[in-house]
Parts: structure tokens; sequence; C-alpha cells
């Protein structure tokens, strides 16, 4: 399965905004390109970090967004109040596999350990074969390239194969990356 028009696409990225400018401008640049595509948004909910700056650009062109978020997090302060829809759940393995179900597609933008956990569950059930939905890295100014490095590593070492590793799409440029997701 690919992208098409309507698809949904769940975003794991950071709460944070990171010290690099460079995130922040990309974090609008892929919601841009959402709305542009004519792609939902399915994100964590939240108001902050690279999280609220996608939301926020897909909400201001009046694209779809949908946000997960726990009710811990929301009693937080930290869920965003002006999305188009927002689901409120128990966990966070709920939070997880609402996003999944509703999602066509993932995309891991720079974050910390929650968006790498994310991200590595969503391509570990790839590869299980429990879905079948494109999974991406947006390697923005270099910083995956660890994470790009170790999976390498892991083929080389003989604890995963090639025919996993090239289950992940890897680009540094958003239409690149969504343009290999939707063959």
């Amino acid at each position: 399965t690919g992208l098409s028009m309507n698809s949904q696409i769940a975003i794991f990225c950071g709460s944070s905004i990171g010290i690099d400018q460079i995130y922040h401008t990309s974090a609008k640049e892929v919601g841009r390109k959402l709305v542009a595509n004519k792609y939902g948004l399915i994100y964590g909910g939240g108001s902050t970090g690279l999280m609220g700056t996608l939301a926020d650009e897909v909400l201001s062109l009046k694209g779809q967004v949908t946000g997960v978020i726990t009710e811990k997090l929301h009693a937080w302060k930290v869920g965003h109040n002006g999305l188009t829809h927002l689901h409120i759940v128990k966990t966070m393995h709920e939070r997880k596999a609402l996003m999944a179900q509703l999602s066509d597609a993932f995309i891991a933008l720079p974050g910390g350990i929650g968006t790498l956990e994310e991200i590595t569950e969503i391509i570990t059930l790839l590869q299980l074969g429990y879905h079948q939905k494109p999974c991406g890295i947006l390697n923005i100014s270099g910083y995956f390239d660890t994470l790009i490095s170790f999976l390498d590593q892991m083929v080389s070492k003989g604890f995963s194969t090639i025919k996993s590793r090239n289950l992940i799409f890897i680009e540094s440029n958003i239409d690149n990356l969504l343009s290999k997701m939707s063959i």
C-alpha cells in the first residue's frame, strides 16, 4: 500500500523544539506539504515543540489534524485546543494503538526517546507483518545519522536483514520521502 489523496499520516516528533531553527522550519514545511497533498495529520495531540508547530501549520492552512493524547498529558494542559479531532485515551499503549489504527503511513521527525520508541515500534509491526503501511524517517540536517548507522550495523552484525532494513524509507527532503512512500 502507499499514500493517496486523503491519506492520514501519523507523524511522530518532539514535544520540544530543539536547539536548531531548521527543525522548526522543517516541521512547518512538512505541514505545508501535508495540506498541499491533501493528507491529514495524525499526531500526539500536543501544543508544544515540533508537535505544536506541525499542527499549527496544518491548521493555519485549513488542513485536517487529529490528535491522540493520554488523560495524564491532557491534564497537564499540554494538549492542543484547536484540533479538527482530539481523542483522549487512558494509556500510552492505547495512544499508539489508536494512532496506528487511524493512520495510513508513519513518519518520524526529530524528537526524543518517545519519538524513537514510537517509530521503532511501528517499524517492528511492519517487519512482523501486522500492517503494510509505509514507514519513513525525515532525516533533517543529519539528525538521524547515528540511528541510520545503527540500523545498518544491525544488518552487518546479523541481527536484521536487508529486506527488513529496506522497509524503512529515509530521506532528508519531505518531497522525496512522500514520493517514495506513495509507491
